[in-house]
C-alpha cells in the first residue's frame, strides 16, 4: 500500500527533524522544501546559539528537550558534535532567584532529569570565569549543553534522505492547493508539487503562510540580542576550534542573560531589552537579496546593561569588547508554548510553529507520532493549535501578550500569576457585583474569575477568634493567595455560599444525532431520561483521557455539555457526522443531524452550596427542591422568582446544591435574587481558591492538571466513569488491551499541619523519586494540606512519602479518597 507523500515546508531543525522521525516509521515519501538554501536557510535555526536547558515547569516541554538531547548526541556529522553536553549551569545573585532554583531543581527531579542545587564555591570551580562573590548559589545540570542545530539538521535530512525523502532548496511557498476541504499540493515558482500531507515548519514565517489558508497561527517574530567578545585571555587554548566549548552553559536570569563558549571567546545573549516585533509583512522585502533575513543590525545601545551586568558577573570580560553582534528573530507565543496540530477547515494541513531548537526532535517526535499513529505518545494539549479561546486570536491580543512573554522569558513567574495585559474581556453579568465585594480576579480562558472576596475578611478574623487554625504560609506560596479563601472554603462546609461558574465551558449538542455522537464520544451511557446528568471521559484512541465532562439530557435531542475549554470544541467539531449540509462554522461537511454551539458567552451560572442551600433556594422556586423530588445528578428547567433557569444538582465541592443556569441578560437579576435570599442564612460569595480546596477535599480531578492524555481513567482512579459494557466508543478498544498501570494518581495528606506544596513537587517514597504532586490545597475540614500525586501503583493508603518543597522534605501519608466525606452524605441531603 503507497504512503501518503508528505511534503515539509522549512529546512530548519524543525523540519528536517519532521523528516527523520516520519521516514523512520516507514513514510518515505517525504518532500521537504525551503526558500533559502541548504541548510543555512537563512532562519532561526541558522544563528540559534544553540542552548539547552531541559528544564522546564511544563512536563511536556522537559520531554521535548530530553528528547532533543538524546537524539542529537547520537547524531553523527563529519565536522564533529551535533550536540556537547557541556552541562548547563543557572546562577542566582538574588534570594528570590536562589529560592526559583530549588523550585527548577524540584521541577528536574519530578520529571527526571539529573541536576544539583550547587553552593558559590562550586560554580565557580565549574565555571572559572565566575565571581563567586556575587552569586549565591547555582542550579547544576550535566546532560544539558549545546546543540548545533545545522549540524544536526543537515545529519537528520541525510538519515532521511537514505530512506528516500528529497530536500529541494530555493523553492519559495506561493501557495497551498486544496479540494474539497484537503489539501492536495503545494505551489511554488517552479510548480505544484503534490501532497496528501502539508507540514508548515516555516518557523518565524510560518504565521504568515497559514493565514493563506484561513488559519490563525498565533505567534509574534520578535528580535532577540546576540553578541560575541574577542578573544578572552583565560579562555586561550582551553578549547580547539572542533571541541569548541568545554565550560557549562550559563545563565545569569537576575540580568536577563545567558552565555556560552565560542572556542576562546563568549557569547552573551540578552533578553532585557524592550520587545521588538518584526514586521513579518514587510520582513521579505526588507531582506531581499541577503543571504540570513533573521539576522538584523545589532542596536548597541540596547545591549549596553548586558554588557555592564555581564563583566560584573564574568570579570575577565572586562578586558575585552564586543567584536560582533545581531538582533536575532524568534518565535514567541502568547503563552510561551509551542504550536502543533492540524488544520480544523483544511485536512492534512498541520503545523509545528514557534519551535526552538532546544525542544525541536522532541516536538517532530510527537508531530512524526500524531500524523502517522493518530495520537502522540506524550500529551500536547498545552501546544494544540486549537488550545487559544477567540479572544487569544485576534492580532492585538496575540501581539501584546507575546511581547509580555518576551518580557517575561527569565522572570520568576509565580503559578497564580497572571497576565496584566488586555484584563478585562470577559466577565459574567456579576462582574460588577463582584468587585463590590472587593475581589481578586484571577484570568483563565481570557475570563475574570474571582480568586476570594475582601468582603469575608472579616468572616477569616472571626473565624481566627473562634480558634479556627490559619496557618502561616511562606513567601512564595501566600502570593496571589489570602486566608479569607481558607475562610470561604469552611464557610461553604458550614453554611453556604456562591460560585461564579459562569466561566465553565459549555456546550449545547443538539439535533437527531446529537446522542449517537456523544455515545461515540464519551465513556459513559448518556442513552438515560430526559434530566439525567452524567459525568463522562473523551479517550483517545489509546485511551488517554483527553478531557472530561458533565453531559445534561435537556431534551430527547438536546444535550447540554460541561467541557474544559477549546480543544473539546475542536475534538466534538472533527467528529461531528459527515456528509451533507453543515450547520456548524468550521466543518463543510457534516450531515446536519448534529448542531454543536458553544453556548458559555451567552449564558452564566451560579453554583450555591452548603447545608444551607436547599432552606435558602427552595422559598424562591414553586416546584421541589427536596433530595426525593430532586435528585442528585438530575437537571430541572424551572423559574427561581420571576427568572428561567436550567439547575443541575451536581456539585464540585461536595456539598448539597446546584449549578444554576440562565442566559445572560437575567445574569445580574439571578445575582441579586440569590443574593437576598441568602442573606438571612449569611451567604457569602465565595472565590476559586476554596473552591480548588473544596474538590481536593473530595477526590475531584481536574484534567489538564491531575490527569492528562498520558493517562488512563484506571490510572486516574476514574473508572467508575467507564462503560465498557456499551456500544464501541473511542478508545475502548485500548482500554479492552491495556494492561495494569504502572503509576496511579493519589491523594495524600501532610503530617505537618504547616506544610504547604503548589503542585509539580517531587514525591519520594522510601528515599527514592518515586512521582509527582499535580494539584494541591489546604483543607479546612482535616487542617492539612491535601494534594494529589502519581506514585507507584503499588502504593496504598497509609504508606508514608515525601514531598520535596524548595529543597525541604514534607512528609505525608498516603490516604483514601475522598479524604473528606467518603459516605457522599453531605450532598445527598
Amino acid at each position: 500500500m503507497a504512503h501518503p507523500k508528505v511534503v515539509v515546508i522549512g529546512a530548519g531543525i524543525v523540519g528536517t527533524s519532521l523528516a527523520e522521525e516520519i521516514t523512520a516509521r516507514g513514510w518515505t515519501d517525504v518532500t521537504v522544501i525551503d526558500r533559502g538554501p541548504l541548510f543555512v536557510t537563512g532562519g532561526s535555526t541558522s544563528h540559534a546559539p544553540g542552548l539547552v536547558f531541559q528544564t522546564n515547569p511544563s512536563k511536556t516541554m522537559t520531554e521535548f528537550a530530553r528528547y532533543t538531547t538524546e537524539k542529537f548526541l547520537s547524531l553523527e556529522h563529519r565536522d564533529g558534535w551535533a550536540f556537547n553536553p557541556v552541562g548547563g549551569l543557572e546562577v542566582a545573585t538574588t534570594p528570590q532567584r536562589w529560592q526559583d532554583l530549588h523550585r527548577k531543581a524540584g521541577w528536574a527531579q519530578s520529571w527526571g532529569i539529573e541536576g544539583r542545587l550547587l553552593g558559590p564555591a562550586e560554580c565557580a570551580a565549574l565555571h572559572p570565569l565566575l565571581d563567586a562573590d556575587r552569586i549565591l548559589g547555582g542550579f547544576h545540570t550535566p546532560t544539558d549543553g549545546l546543540a548545533k542545530a545545522l549540524r544536526a539538521a543537515e545529519a537528520q535530512a541525510r538519515m532521511a534522505t537514505a530512506r528516500g525523502a528529497r530536500f529541494l532548496p530555493n523553492r519559495e511557498v506561493l501557495g497551498i492547493v486544496e479540494n474539497g476541504g484537503r489539501v492536495i499540493g503545494v505551489e511554488t515558482a517552479d510548480g505544484i508539487i503534490a501532497a496528501d500531507i502539508v507540514i508548515c515548519a516555516a518557523g518565524f514565517w510560518g504565521a504568515e503562510l497559514a493565514k493563506k489558508v484561513g488559519l490563525t497561527v498565533p505567534l509574534v517574530p520578535m528580535a532577540h540580542q546576540y553578541a560575541k567578545t574577542g578573544q578572552i585571555a583565560a579562555l586561550a587554548g582551553r578549547n580547539t576550534e572542533r571541541g569548541e566549548a568545554s565550560l557549562p552553559i550559563l545563565r545569569h536570569q537576575d540580568q536577563d542573560l545567558y552565555f556560552r563558549e565560542h572556542v576562546d571567546r563568549i557569547g552573551i545573549g540578552y533578553y532585557g531589552h524592550k520587545p521588538m516585533p518584526v514586521d513579518m509583512s514587510t520582513l521579505a522585502a526588507a531582506t531581499a537579496g541577503e543571504a540570513m533575513p533573521s539576522m538584523l543590525p545589532f542596536t548597541d545601545a540596547d545591549f549596553a546593561p548586558a554588557w555592564r551586568e555581564s563583566m560584573e558577573l564574568l570579570p575577565a570580560l572586562g578586558d575585552a569588547k564586543v567584536e560582533e553582534g545581531f538582533n536575532g528573530i524568534f518565535s514567541f507565543t502568547p503563552d510561551g508554548f509551542s504550536i502543533m496540530g492540524e488544520h480544523r477547515e483544511l485536512a492534512g494541513f498541520w503545523v509545528a510553529e514557534a519551535v526552538w531548537v532546544t525542544h525541536s526532535a522532541g516536538v517532530a517526535r510527537a508531530m512524526a507520532e500524531w500524523i502517522v499513529d493518530g495520537t502522540p505518545d506524550t500529551d500536547v494539549h498545552e501546544c494544540d493549535l486549537y488550545r487559544f479561546e477567540d479572544v487569544a486570536r485576534g492580532d492585538r491580543f496575540i501581539q501584546e501578550t507575546s511581547a509580555q512573554a518576551f518580557v517575561e522569558v527569565y522572570d520568576i513567574i509565580h503559578p497564580h500569576q497572571f497576565r496584566t495585559a488586555l484584563r478585562g474581556l470577559r466577565t459574567s453579568p456579576f462582574y460588577d457585583r463582584q468587585r463590590e465585594l472587593g475581589a481578586f480576579f484571577f484570568e483563565g480562558g481570557g475570563w475574570e474569575r474571582p480568586a476570594w472576596f475582601e468582603a469575608n475578611a472579616e468572616l477569616a478574623e472571626r473565624q481566627r477568634a473562634e480558634g479556627v487554625p490559619f496557618p502561616e504560609r511562606d513567601g512564595w506560596s501566600s502570593r496571589f493567595w489570602s486566608p479569607i479563601s481558607l475562610a470561604e472554603a469552611r464557610w461553604t462546609r458550614e453554611r453556604v455560599a456562591m460560585f461564579d461558574m459562569t466561566p465553565l465551558t459549555r456546550y449545547e449538542v443538539a439535533g437527531p444525532g446529537a446522542l449517537a455522537l456523544l455515545q461515540r464520544l464519551t465513556t459513559n451511557n448518556l442513552d438515560k431520561s430526559v434530566g439525567s446528568v452524567t459525568y463522562a471521559l473523551l479517550l483517545d484512541e489509546t485511551g488517554g483521557i483527553r478531557s472530561d465532562v458533565t453531559v445534561a439530557r435537556l431534551g430527547e435531542h438536546r444535550f447540554q455539555v460541561g467541557a474544559n475549554g477549546p480543544l473539546d470544541f475542536d475534538w466534538f467539531t472533527r467528529h461531528l457526522p459527515a456528509a451533507g449540509d453543515c450547520l456548524q462554522v468550521g466543518r463543510n461537511d457534516t450531515d446536519g443531524s448534529v448542531m454543536l454551539r458553544d453556548i458559555t458567552g451567552g449564558t452564566c451560572c451560579i453554583g450555591v452550596w452548603g447545608p444551607l442551600a436547599r432552606d435558602m433556594v427552595q422559598p424562591l422556586c414553586t416546584d421541589d427542591l427536596s433530595h426525593q423530588a430532586f435528585k442528585y445528578f438530575r437537571a430541572l428547567h424551572t423559574y427561581l422568582g420571576a427568572i428561567p433557569v436550567t439547575m443541575l444538582r451536581v456539585s464540585y465541592v461536595g456539598e448539597l446544591g446546584w449549578e444554576i443556569y440562565t442566559t445572560a441578560e437575567y445574569g445580574r437579576a439571578l445575582w441579586d435574587l440569590l443574593w437576598e435570599a441568602g442573606q438571612a442564612h449569611e451567604v457569602i460569595a465565595a472565590g476559586r481558591i476554596a473552591f480548588n480546596s473544596l474538590r481536593i477535599e473530595k477526590g475531584y480531578r481536574s484534567w489538564g492538571t491531575d490527569m492528562t492524555a498520558e493517562h488512563t481513567p484506571a490510572a486516574a482512579g476514574l473508572d467508575f466513569a467507564v462503560r465498557m459494557a456499551k456500544d464501541d466508543f473511542i478508545g475502548k478498544r485500548a482500554l479492552e488491551q491495556a494492561g495494569e498501570p504502572a503509576k496511579i494518581l493519589r491523594s495524600i495528606v501532610f503530617d505537618d499541619p504547616a506544610a504547604i506544596v503548589l503542585g509539580k513537587e517531587p514525591v519520594y517514597v522510601d528515599g527514592s523519586r518515586a512521582g509527582y504532586v499535580t494539584s494541591a490545597g489546604y483543607s479546612t475540614t482535616v487542617g492539612r494540606c491535601i494534594a494529589y500525586a502519581w506514585l507507584p501503583a503499588a502504593t496504598v493508603p497509609g504508606d508514608a512519602v515525601e514531598v520535596e518543597y524548595l529543597g525541604a522534605r514534607r512528609a505525608a501519608t498516603v490516604h483514601a479518597e475522598p479524604v473528606v466525606d467518603p459516605e457522599m452524605s453531605r450532598i445527598r441531603r
